[in-house]
């Protein structure tokens, strides 16, 4: 039996095939990375669902917004939720790594985004895809700022999210490309909590650094306000 799809206020997300399914560190990247005016294109690196994708197209009006998924069964999801959405036309998936994109595509992107995968200590119990999903070996984080930097117009930018405890060595590979931070977000779960994620944009040029910290929960399912109103355009019940 097919799970439900996962409803947001202007599409559906289909994620049964998907190892990565639809989760906090997706929306909100999704939500947070700013998104110029002047946006033309628009790549998501690691499509999973498509997720990404489809909050790209409803924030923007970009004309091409193009996804990569190496997962046989993601690509699939992804093809099928970009196809029953309204931004069909703009939407467009490749079956690839992201290593063989970077060597094949010649095209420049105004933005550049990606949940990337990430080591966890649970890695070896995770069934084989989500492990792939997760874990940072199948694509490294040289390979994924490399490749960015080689795939990113002049005045375009990068967003990402990671673990907190990977910012400052995730900063540092960037650099080694020409890419500089020009936005971060910490986020935490509750105020209590340690900093579990980092929200972070980068471009070409050295500007000072916007930095903010975002807490979700103000005790189990009471959102706080700047959480809520990062997401509510997307979450039926924010």
């Amino acid at each position: 039996m097919s799970e439900k799809p996962f409803q947001f206020k202007q599409f559906s997300v289909l994620q049964e095939k998907a190892a990565m399914k639809v989760g906090t560190d997706g929306v909100l990247l999704g939500a947070w990375a700013k998104i110029n005016e002047n946006v033309f294109s628009i790549l998501d690196i690691g499509a999973g669902t498509g997720l990404i994708g489809l909050m790209m197209a409803q924030r923007s009006n970009a004309e091409v917004i193009d996804a990569i998924e190496l997962h046989d069964e993601a690509y699939e999801q992804t093809v099928e939720n970009f196809e029953l959405s309204d931004w069909g036309d703009r939407l467009f998936c490749y079956h690839a790594s992201f290593q063989e994109f970077v060597e094949e595509i010649e095209d420049e992107y105004d933005l550049i985004i990606s949940n990337p995968p990430f080591y966890t200590s649970t890695y070896k119990e995770l069934p084989e895809e989500r492990a792939m999903a997760r874990h940072s070996e199948s694509l490294t984080y040289a390979d994924l700022l490399s490749g960015t930097a080689k795939l990113l117009s002049k005045i375009g930018t990068c967003a990402f999210i990671i673990p907190f405890t990977e910012e400052e060595n995730f900063i540092k590979i960037a650099n080694e490309n020409g890419l500089y931070l020009n936005r971060v977000t910490r986020v935490k779960g509750t105020l209590e909590a340690p900093i579990k994620r980092s929200l972070m944009q980068f471009s070409f040029s050295k500007i000072e650094i916007e930095e903010t910290d975002l807490i979700i929960e103000i005790e189990r399912h009471k959102y706080t306000e700047e959480y809520k109103n990062l997401v509510q355009d997307f979450y039926i019940k924010m």
